[in-house]
C-alpha cells in the first residue's frame, strides 16, 4: 500500500480528514524547507504538496507566483526539491509528499530518469498542471509501474466526460479546484462544493480533496464536512513571508495546529459518512 492509501485509510479508521499543506520548495528559504515540512507534520499536517518553482505557472496566483519567483531567484530547480525530499525522508518515512509542478522541468531532465529519482528520492505523488488526462496515459503509467500515484485536478467547470477520465487514472486521491480562476482568489462556496464533490464521489473511490480559497480553520471545517481533505496554498504562503525566515516553521505549524483542532471537531458519523 502506498504512504498516500496508507495514510488516508488510517484517517478513516479514526474517523479524521486529511489536512494538506502546500508551500513552494526553497521558499522562504532553501534551508527552511526540511524544517518547515516536519513542523507542519508535528503539528497535524497529514501529506505535503510541495511546489517545484516554475517560471510560467498556469494555475498559481500572485502569491504563489511569488514564492516561485523568489525560490527560483535562489537557484531551486527540480533536482534541488529532489534533494529536499530525500533529507526529508532521512527521519520521516510515513508522511506522504507530493510534487506540485509543471511538465517543462520534468520533460527538461527527462521523464524517466525523473521518476526515477523521484522514486528514489521517497516521492509519493505528482500533480503536473499542464499534463491533463487526455494527453498523459504514458506518463501516468510510467509513473505508476513505480508506485507514484498521479493527482489529477478536477474544476467546478469540468463536465462529466472528464470527472470519468480523472477517475480512471488517477490515483492516490482526486484535487477537487473549489473556485474558477487561480489559486487565492475568491471566496469558496460550500455549498457548490459539496455538490460536485458528491458528484466526484459517484465516479470513484479515491478520496478527494478540495483547495483553493481555503484561508481559515473555519473554512477548512466547513469544506471538510464534505471532503476527505482540504488542501491549503496561499494562506500558508502569506504565513510564511509574515515575519523573519527564521520564525517560518513556527508560524506555519500554529496555523496548521488551528486547522487541525477544527478539523477534529468534526462529528465521527459526519466523518464517515465522506470517506
Amino acid at each position: 500500500m502506498s504512504r498516500i492509501a496508507a495514510s488516508f485509510a488510517r484517517l478513516a479508521a479514526a474517523h479524521r480528514k486529511a489536512l494538506i499543506p502546500y508551500v513552494t520548495a526553497g521558499h522562504p528559504g532553501r534551508e527552511i524547507t526540511v524544517p518547515l515540512m516536519h513542523a507542519m507534520v508535528a503539528s497535524g499536517a497529514d501529506a505535503i504538496e510541495l511546489g517545484v518553482p516554475f517560471s510560467d505557472p498556469m494555475a498559481d496566483g500572485p502569491v504563489i507566483q511569488r514564492a516561485n519567483e523568489a525560490a527560483l531567484a535562489r537557484g531551486i530547480g527540480l533536482r534541488d526539491v529532489l534533494a529536499m525530499v530525500r533529507e526529508f525522508r532521512h527521519t520521516d518515512d510515513v508522511t506522504p509528499v507530493v510534487l506540485m509542478g509543471y511538465a517543462n522541468p520534468i520533460e527538461r531532465m527527462g521523464v524517466s530518469l525523473f521518476l526515477d529519482e523521484a522514486l528514489s528520492a521517497g516521492v509519493d505523488g505528482l500533480i503536473v498542471v499542464d499534463y491533463p488526462p487526455e494527453e498523459s496515459e504514458d506518463f501516468t503509467a510510467a509513473a505508476r509501474a513505480r508506485g507514484i500515484d498521479m493527482v489529477f485536478l478536477l474544476a467546478p467547470t469540468s463536465g462529466d466526460d472528464r470527472i470519468e477520465q480523472v477517475a480512471r487514472l488517477a490515483s492516490g486521491y482526486v484535487y477537487y479546484v473549489s473556485l474558477k480562476g487561480i489559486t487565492g482568489a475568491g471566496n469558496v462556496d460550500t455549498v457548490e462544493v459539496a455538490q460536485r464533490v458528491d458528484r466526484i464521489k459517484r465516479s470513484t473511490t479515491l478520496p478527494v480533496g478540495v483547495g483553493f480559497g481555503i484561508r481559515d480553520a473555519a473554512t477548512a471545517k466547513a469544506i471538510a464536512t464534505h471532503a476527505d481533505a482540504v488542501i491549503i496554498g496561499s494562506r500558508m504562503i502569506q504565513l510564511l513571508e509574515d515575519g523573519e525566515p527564521a520564525g517560518a516553521p513556527a508560524r506555519a505549524a500554529a496555523f496548521i495546529a488551528e486547522v487541525r483542532a477544527a478539523l477534529d471537531e468534526l462529528k465521527p458519523a459526519a466523518v464517515a459518512a465522506t470517506i
